[in-house]
């Protein structure tokens, strides 16, 4: 079993910037796959980004150039650094992690961009 938990969202204006943090309950090392996906009100959940345990980082086109995945292997913890936000990134943001086969997933956190 894989506990995650997310914090950092919160109300932020369009063309600011917000950092969303998830610990995980293990180390972030031993997974397959960590990412963040997000789903907005209506809409389905899809994936925002993510690093492979080679290193390797997919990211939707969407937020390209303007979002940062990474992670801290020794403090069980992934980052997103969230810049130049748009009303469009309103949504819930969830931390994954791919292990052994299953995914987790966190509680969620809400951000809000207003314009």
């Amino acid at each position: 079993q894989v506990q995650l938990v997310e914090s950092g969202g919160g109300l932020v204006q369009a063309g600011g910037s917000l950092e969303l943090s998830c610990v995980a309950s293990r180390s972030t090392f031993s997974f397959n796959r960590i990412g963040w996906y997000r789903q907005a009100p209506g809409k389905e959940r899809e994936l925002v980004a993510a690093i492979y345990n080679s290193g390797t980082t997919n990211y939707a086109e969407f937020v390209k150039g303007r979002f940062t995945i990474s992670r801290d292997n020794a403090k069980n913890r992934m980052y997103l650094q969230m810049n130049s936000l748009k009303s469009e990134d309103t949504a819930v943001y969830y931390c994954n992690a791919y292990y052994r086969g299953a995914d987790y997933w966190g509680q969620g956190t809400q951000v809000t961009v207003s314009s």
